[in-house]
């Protein structure tokens, strides 16, 4: 009974924290990476895909990104989908492949976007601190229901605060990466 909700609660807190590491990679930084446009939707022939299941992604450079779409007849909605996406990039269409050239970034925007990767990770933390509650409630409802005894649940709610504790230094770290790179020039 306490080993399953401990299941659920590493399960839980490891899906939240590789959902931050997959959230920071789309944020630009100095250079280039192909998260960056893989998953922008693109009109293709009526329907909205992600970019990756239309074209080949590439970066060839440090600071360039090479698309290369499987139908030539794509090239303008990719373009169109880069654009509307709001990343401020600018693609470059030569009529084969796409171009995406990374500027190097602004202090003021290194600034800003190192204080969105702290929003980012303070509201991961806040998501792996409710699964947390969450998990300490049903061990006190297990309790409750004299399924564990009052010792079993106090070293149950020790162990679950070590797992949050070890998860929340885990999104922090990957945090501080992200900022640490976002600051490299």
């Amino acid at each position: 009974m306490v080993s399953e909700v401990f299941i659920e609660l590493n399960s839980k807190m490891q899906k939240a924290v590789d959902a931050l590491a997959r959230e920071l990679t789309t944020i630009r930084t100095g250079r280039a990476n192909p998260a960056l446009v893989e998953n922008i939707t693109v009109d293709y022939h009526g329907a909205l895909v992600p970019m990756q299941q239309i074209a080949t992604i590439s970066t060839p450079e440090v600071n360039l990104i090479v698309i290369q779409p499987w139908e030539r007849a794509s090239l303008r909605n990719i373009e169109k989908a880069i654009l509307k996406a709001d990343i401020g990039l600018n693609p470059l269409n030569d009529g084969n492949i796409i171009r995406v050239v990374i500027p190097p970034l602004s202090e003021e925007r290194r600034i800003k976007l190192a204080r969105s990767v702290s929003k980012k990770v303070e509201e991961r933390r806040i998501v792996l601190r409710n699964i947390r509650r969450d998990s300490i409630g049903k061990l006190r409802e297990m309790e409750k229901n004299k399924e564990i005894s009052q010792d079993e649940l106090k070293n149950a709610i020790k162990q679950v605060d070590e797992v949050s504790s070890s998860f929340i230094d885990k999104a922090n770290d990957i945090g501080q990466n992200k900022e640490k790179e976002i600051k490299e020039i």
